[in-house]
Order: structure tokens, then sequence, then C-alpha cells
């Protein structure tokens, strides 16, 4: 069986992060606005393990990022899923429009 090459992954890679685009632009649901952002950051983690494995084979800078990247992911989900959970208590909804009265 052949082994994807750089150019298979990176297609993976911006197909993720344009889905995730396309989703944090076009829902009004907070809940799969975080899910986009979760899949964008999930894209560059994949970025930066295929650009590890093909450009400094013998490093693992591209895993340290990746980890680093995905502690710094699970903190934000756990900071957004809290002030969704306070808007929803408040609110009684997760809808955008509605966390725009949280501005003034």
């Amino acid at each position: 069986m052949m082994e994807p090459g750089l150019y298979h992954i990176l297609f993976i890679s911006a197909a993720l992060f344009f889905i995730g685009m396309y989703g944090f632009f076009t829902r009004r649901n907070l809940i799969t606005m975080l899910m986009s952002i979760e899949l964008i950051l999930n894209s560059v983690n994949l970025n930066f393990i295929a650009f590890n494995k093909y450009l400094w084979p013998h490093k693992l800078d591209g895993v340290f990022f990746s980890i680093f990247v995905i502690a710094i992911a699970a903190a934000e989900a756990a900071v957004a899923i809290a002030i969704i959970i306070n808007l929803y208590r408040s609110h009684q909804s997760i809808d955008v429009e509605t966390a725009e009265e949280l501005k003034y």
C-alpha cells in the first residue's frame, strides 16, 4: 500500500480548514461555531505533523507544537462551554444574535 505524500496530507488539511471556516461563518449556534474552530485547529495540527515528517523527519518540533495546540484547544473549549452554559442559563438560547446583547 502506498503511503500518502505531503500534498495529499496538505489537501486534507486545507479541506478541514475551509470546512471549519465555512461552518464558523454560516452557523448561528455557538456550539457548532466552537466545533468549527476545533476543526480549524485540527487542520493546523495536521500541517505541523506533515511538515515535521517530510521536512525534518528526525526532529519532534512539529509534534511538540501539536501537543501545545491540543492543550490550548482543550482549555479554550472548556472556557467556551462554560460561557455558553452561562449564556443559556441567562437567555435560554445559545444563538449568536442573543449573545449580541452582552456587548453593551
